[in-house]
């Protein structure tokens, strides 16, 4: 296997990785996320530590998908390859932050919701933690994707690496994403609306298409890619 096969598997792979535990994870998180008195009664732990850990998996995976892909994206443009790097990293560090606050949630729980003198405001400090999730939800997944397909997606493109298809629907579904966490931010529209998906799936569109095309066919010939063989 040549070293630009590689570096495509191994950036597949993590891409199909950030689909794979960011799914499930909306709903194991759905008894802290969706119910504001969770902390007062007999909480679903285990599966809310589960989808936790989870997005623990997806933060690692977007890092894992820029520093995977970096040997080649490098050499096509610095400055966007660690601007890629940069945004997923971002990314993930609001995905944890998110995590940290869910799983708080479960903390309080434990230690004082389930007590007879739980103190009364219990249900409001939850739900504060709740609402940082979702405000880092809705930036860290919902903005830095767009980030993240402007930087890799330009470099993609001009290198033609992968079919163009691919980084043009990036691309194009960058500013898409963009103004609709705008519109879900300034109350104009449900997070969960059909506009809010339909928007959405431009993106979720070329995150994986790129991992499946990254995984099973790898890099297309590019002058990029045979400067790996040539001579010092």
């Amino acid at each position: 296997m040549s070293n630009s096969r590689r570096v495509a598997l191994l950036g597949g792979i993590a891409y199909l990785i950030t689909f794979a535990a960011s799914i499930p994870a909306l709903p194991l998180l759905e008894p802290v996320t969706d119910h504001a008195d969770y902390v007062l009664g007999a909480g679903k732990d285990t599966q809310v530590v589960l989808g936790g850990v989870m997005e623990v998996v997806t933060a690692f995976a977007c890092v894992a998908t820029a520093l995977a892909l970096h040997p080649v994206t490098r050499r096509v443009d610095r400055t966007a390859a660690l601007g890629f790097l940069s945004s997923r990293l971002v990314e993930a560090g609001l995905i944890l932050v998110g995590v940290v606050s869910v799983l708080s949630v479960v903390t309080l729980r434990q230690d004082l919701g389930g007590s007879p003198d739980a103190p009364a405001g219990l249900t409001t400090v939850a739900q504060a933690l709740v609402d940082v999730r979702d405000w880092t939800f809705l930036f860290g997944p919902g903005i830095m994707p767009a980030v993240n397909a402007l930087f890799l997606g330009t470099v993609l493109y001009r290198a033609g690496l992968v079919p163009r298809s691919l980084p043009v629907l990036g691309l194009l579904g960058a500013p898409l994403l963009v103004a609709r966490t705008l519109v879900v931010a300034f109350g104009g529209m449900d997070d969960r609306s059909v506009g809010a998906l339909l928007l959405t799936l431009p993106i979720a569109a070329w995150e994986l298409g790129l991992g499946l095309w990254l995984t099973f066919k790898g890099f297309r010939p590019s002058p990029v890619l045979a400067r790996e063989s040539a001579p010092a």
